[in-house]
């Protein structure tokens, strides 16, 4: 009778402990869920709704007043266009911040000189003051060509880096990290480029 009673109050100490065993999974699961989740919420609240402090320090990133030139309606001459970008802190990145400007196209109705989808590879600013801009195959394949439309591509391109950046004075254009000849066949690419005024749109003419 007492081997009995003993198996009994064995057998009912194990469901016990079992029971307990079973609420204690169901506890740290239930734990380790919220915790999840409660890490997830905060992580995307973060994301969206940065701190003050990043916020801050986004929209408070320095901007210039960049001049970019496009071309004018009959592709004569170039034309300026004001553009607020970022301040960079050297010369190779400012120069970036201008091209993906001048590839995003004018935003007052002007002609774009670069076709759409063209890419940039890299720029370098060497120490005798020459931009080596190197744009990707793209940029010969989606050209339209004729001599007004290079003329128009290269330009917009070196009187923008020279005309807002003092560390430039000479702008050197390779396609696929390659020299070319021209884009189509008619302005000669050999040679790096610098400033031309004559193709300033006269007082009066600009848009």
């Amino acid at each position: 009778m007492t081997a009995k009673k003993q198996k009994k109050n064995e057998g009912a100490k194990n469901r016990k402990k079992k029971k307990s065993s079973k609420f204690l999974v169901l506890f740290l699961l239930v734990g380790a869920v919220s915790g999840f989740l409660i890490f997830f919420f905060v992580s995307l609240f973060d994301f969206v709704y940065p701190p003050v402090s990043e916020r801050e320090t986004l929209a408070r990133k320095e901007k210039m007043e960049a001049t970019l030139y496009f071309s004018d309606a009959n592709e004569r001459f170039l034309v300026p266009e004001k553009r607020y970008i970022v301040k960079e802190k050297n010369a190779t990145g400012q120069a970036k911040e201008l091209v993906k400007a001048l590839l995003e196209g004018s935003k007052m109705g002007h002609v774009d000189t670069f076709p759409k989808k063209t890419d940039i590879e890299s720029i370098t600013v060497e120490k005798d003051q020459t931009a080596i801009v190197n744009f990707g195959k793209n940029l010969i394949k989606l050209h339209p060509g004729g001599s007004a439309s290079e003329v128009a591509t290269i330009y917009s391109l070196t009187n923008t880096l020279v005309s807002n950046i003092p560390d430039i004075k000479r702008v050197k254009v390779l396609i696929d990290g390659k020299e070319r000849e021209s884009l189509k066949g008619h302005v000669d690419m050999r040679y790096p480029f610098v400033l031309n005024k004559g193709l300033f749109a006269p007082a009066g003419k600009e848009g």
